[in-house]
Order: C-alpha cells, then structure tokens, then sequence
C-alpha cells in the first residue's frame, strides 16, 4: 500500500524560557524542534499551487504561536499546543512533533508526540466558557463559567515579587470563594478545557498560568479580560456591587461584556 505524503521540519531552534524547576526560571534554553505532517491527500494533484498544499509556514507558526502563548512548565504541553493547531489544517492528517531541551545535560532531553485529526478533534470541539468576575455574589449562567475572584484585600508584604504576592492572594481567594459556592478550581488551561468541554462551573486559581507571562497586571479585572480573551469566551459578565459602574473594555476587545443578572 502506498505511503502517505509527508512535509517536515528539522533542527529547528528556538530559545525560549521553559521548565517546571526553579533553576529554569528567568533564562533562556535552547529547544530544537522537529516536526513530521502527513497529508490527508497526496500532492500530485496540487498542479504547482501553493494554495494546495500544507505549506512549510504552518508548522513554523505553530512554534511561534505555541511559545508566544504562554510560559510552559512542560515540553508535553507545548507540544500539544503545536500539534492542536497544526491539525486544524484541513490539509494535515497527522502530525509527529519532537522538542529537545538541548541546555539541561549531556545531550538533547525530549518529548515527541504523535497526534491525528481524530485525536485532536475533540479537544476542538470544548464548549466555550463563560467568564464571570465576581465582585459581588455571582448568580451563574447556565453552561460552562469560569469564574474571576475578585481580590481579597489582603495586605501586601513590601519587597520581593509583589505581582506574584497579588496573585497567591488570588488564588487563596479563588479557593475561598469555590468553597461557599461549592465548585472546583481550576488553575491551568488544560482543566479549564476540561470543565468546559463537561459543561462545569469553576473558579480560576490564576497564578499558575500568569506569573510569567509578561505585561499581565494581577489585578482581578484585567485578569478576567485577559482570560476571555484568551479562550474566545462566549461572553465576559460581571457581578459587581450595586452602584458600580462596568470597567471600560481594552482597545480591541471582541467579547461581548455586559453586568451580570442579579
């Protein structure tokens, strides 16, 4: 039986920063990437057209994307990542991603994984979550919500990382708040995706998926327009006390953001 068609990427690297151990944190580490497609149908019919093939770009954007997204603790979730948006090229049946850390030993230190459409399929298909910021009791919508605490108004120790500080306390609230309501909580986007996709309420512990990523305050309101952004929200509502004006929406913004229902 004939062999599929393939495109491939090799040797190529990246520095990024990346890696669950403290000793990773704050520096750069070489990744070298290889990445093999198989095509769901063969180029003999693509008639020298660019525009009918899976072209070398969308595997070197996926890398991009996928470092540019977020700080990763593990090669297994980035790779993920790629893999998830390579296959959603109609073009690609299959995909074989490979990342070495190439600066931890001796050698390269690596990962590959082996996805298809079907395997990834499902994980396309995650309902999209509401986002509520809680601000004041929450009444919640009907479907998946992941839900913002609001910052518990503790005092803030002087000197050492006071963003980090914010969002321990954001976390501790997160876990006081999913206690009276009586929900989970959710501090990474894999368990986001999974509440969502089983139609659960959660409450989001942020400090995880936000300490290193830059330019992200901690404060609660513009972590929940980060968040909605972030999973393409069906739509950003808030419960804020009565009396308090909406905060006004960053340029750009696309999800829709209205008060919640009391």
């Amino acid at each position: 039986m004939d062999q599929p068609d393939r495109i491939h990427l090799r040797d190529f690297v990246v520095s990024a920063e990346i890696g669950a151990f403290q000793s990773e944190r704050g520096r750069s580490q070489r990744l070298r990437f290889a990445i093999e497609a198989e095509l769901a149908e063969p180029v003999i019919g693509a008639d020298d057209q660019v525009d009918r093939i899976l072209s070398y770009d969308v595997l070197t954007d996926a890398i991009r994307d996928g470092l540019a997204d977020r700080r990763y603790e593990l090669l297994e979730t980035l790779g993920e990542r790629i893999a998830a948006q390579i296959l959603t090229h109609p073009r690609a049946a299959s995909v074989a991603v490979t990342i070495e850390k190439l600066d931890r030993g001796p050698g390269a230190l690596g990962v590959t994984l082996v996805r298809r459409q079907g395997r990834v399929a499902a994980a396309a298909e995650v309902a999209r979550p509401v986002v509520l910021f809680a601000g004041a009791a929450p009444t919640l919508p009907e479907g998946p919500v992941v839900l913002v605490p609001d910052a518990p108004g503790l005092p803030v120790p002087e000197g050492g990382d006071a963003r980090r500080i914010a969002l321990l306390a954001l976390d501790q609230a997160a876990w006081a708040l999913a206690g009276r309501l009586g929900l989970g909580v959710a501090d990474s986007r894999t368990e986001i995706d999974w509440a969502a996709a089983n139609g659960l309420a959660v409450v989001w512990a942020p400090a995880r998926m936000i300490a290193d990523v830059p330019n992200v305050p901690a404060a609660p309101d513009e972590l929940a327009w980060w968040l909605a952004d972030r999973l393409d929200a069906r739509g950003l509502l808030w419960a804020l006390p009565e009396g308090t004006a909406l905060p006004a929406a960053p340029a750009g913004f696309r999800v829709p953001s209205t008060r919640a229902p009391a």
